[in-house]
């Protein structure tokens, strides 16, 4: 076997991007911190065709060269929106009839793996911040909270590692 070259890659241009059909699924990013996650989950929302990131609260905005470090252009090609409450927002896409899913360790949550997305609907998953993940009253506010199954002893994941588990389950479930 041997690596593909860029040329064999056959990438879209980011014009072929936009206008591609993509999965039913909006991120919504809850005060998160870091400018390198930001942009990593810019990249993964890029990679797996997500509709649109919504960065809430004091969740950092592009332009800015700490993002686009992690981003590497996926800022020019993802749709995206700054939204000041992540609570608000929410019950605005319940409002649009996306179903809502906070991506936590919470009670009576629902193991990624038993996930199972409903054709025909759009959902919103919200991932929180780095420190204190998703606020407690957006979890009252979700149809449901995801858990990534863990095993070992941190029962911890990086947002942007979180957000490449959940997307890609997603997206491979919608094949």
């Amino acid at each position: 076997m041997r690596k593909l070259s860029m040329d064999e890659l056959n990438r879209e241009s980011v014009e072929e991007f936009k206008n591609k059909k993509k999965i039913p699924l909006v991120l919504v990013l809850d005060n998160v911190r870091s400018l390198n996650n930001v942009g990593s989950v810019f990249r993964t929302a890029d990679a797996f065709m997500v509709e649109k990131i919504y960065l809430c609260g004091i969740t950092g905005t592009p332009p800015h060269r700490d993002i686009e470090k992690t981003a590497l252009g996926a800022t020019e090609s993802v749709e995206w929106e700054h939204v000041p409450d992540t609570l608000q927002l929410v019950k605005q896409l319940k409002e649009q009839n996306y179903k809502i899913g906070s991506v936590e360790q919470a009670e009576n949550s629902l193991k990624l793996n038993d996930f199972i997305p409903e054709p025909g609907l759009h959902y919103a998953l919200v991932l929180g911040n780095e420190v204190f993940g998703v606020e407690q009253e957006v979890i009252n506010h979700s149809d449901f909270v995801l858990e990534i199954p863990q095993f070992g002893t941190k029962h911890s994941l990086n947002i942007s590692v979180a957000t490449g588990v959940v997307v890609w389950d997603f997206l491979s479930k919608q094949l």
